[in-house]
């Protein structure tokens, strides 16, 4: 079982706690076991927060031997982090752990060297600040999270949960993250964010538009040839009239719905099939598998190869025994 630790400093932030105790805390493998075994530690039995206390019942000593420890933000009540704490979280890095933050929790990573040399998220509010304090630490204000392998930052709490999942995903695979996903309420997939994982086999299709009937259509025929005129032609609309209403009903254009709708077939179809990329590119639509490559790599950041290997494979450690 994968122990998760919450380490929660003076002044933490209760819903950037919380966030991530609820996610893993929700997740379930299709048997009905729970893959996650939750803790929360702190340096003292109490901790503050700015407008109530807490008590917990395990020391710094719990993140010793824990597999994956998050680091909630704090207020601006929050003094520096103690040396203890950033020596524990030092000591859980070289262990192999994997650290994560959430919201300013990006600081005290920071301030235990664990970021430096690399791109890291907060939220935008405070990244000028994180940037300006560690000039080591490559600052990106504009993503909702940022995976650098072991170590892992988000912006505010709401992005702590894309986070979580997308490490649920990796762990566990798509269907328990998407499980995950919706006994937390959340969309499979949202706008924002440059490094989107947690995304379903589709695009969502806006329910109730006049556009419902076209769209379904380009679903059910991503791996055949597609045209404006086509989609323009579904709708009894010309073309014109049919990229502006396009654009007023799902934010984007055909061609960037179309792209976009190819590259999440083919995700799952790199997660849940032992195809060739070259039979997965025709599959989706794509011309060439020399199209798809680079298509993928600009929508997802990485190569379908790098992609199939992160991803593939969950529902073997979902049957696993705990």
């Amino acid at each position: 079982m994968h122990t998760v630790a919450i380490l929660a400093l003076d002044h933490v932030v209760p819903f950037d706690m919380a966030a991530p105790l609820e996610v893993f805390g929700r997740t379930r493998l299709p048997d009905g076991r729970r893959p996650y075994r939750l803790r929360v530690c702190a340096e003292s039995p109490e901790v503050r927060t700015d407008g109530f206390t807490i008590r917990v019942d395990q020391g710094l000593e719990a993140v010793a031997d824990a597999d994956t420890v998050i680091v909630p933000g704090c207020s601006e009540a929050a003094g520096a982090p103690s040396p203890q704490a950033l020596d524990a979280l030092r000591r859980a890095a070289r262990a192999g752990a994997r650290i994560a933050s959430v919201c300013s929790g990006a600081f005290v990573l920071a301030e235990a060297g664990l970021l430096d040399g690399l791109r890291a998220t907060t939220h935008w509010v405070a990244a000028g600040q994180l940037a300006r304090r560690y000039p080591r630490i490559t600052v990106d204000p504009d993503v909702l999270y940022v995976d650098n392998g072991r170590i892992l930052t988000s912006a505010g709490a709401a992005a702590s949960l894309d986070m979580c999942l997308h490490m649920i995903r990796g762990d566990l695979g798509s269907a328990v993250a998407a499980d995950a996903a919706r006994m937390s309420v959340m969309p499979l997939e949202r706008e924002g964010g440059q490094a989107q994982f947690i995304i379903h086999e589709q695009p969502p299709v806006p329910r109730g538009s006049t556009l419902e009937p076209v769209l379904e259509w380009i679903e059910d025929n991503l791996g055949g040839e597609i045209t404006l005129g086509a989609m323009a032609a579904r709708s009894s609309m010309s073309e014109r009239t049919f990229s502006r209403r396009f654009r007023e009903q799902t934010g984007t254009t055909p061609l960037q719905w179309l792209l976009r709708a190819r590259v999440r077939r083919a995700q799952y179809l790199l997660e849940n099939s032992d195809h060739p990329v070259e039979r997965i590119a025709r599959q989706a639509g794509f011309g060439s598998p020399t199209a798809f490559r680079e298509r993928f790599r600009r929508v997802v950041g990485t190569t379908p190869q790098a992609y199939r290997g992160s991803f593939q494979g969950g529902a073997a450690v979902a049957a696993a025994p705990a």
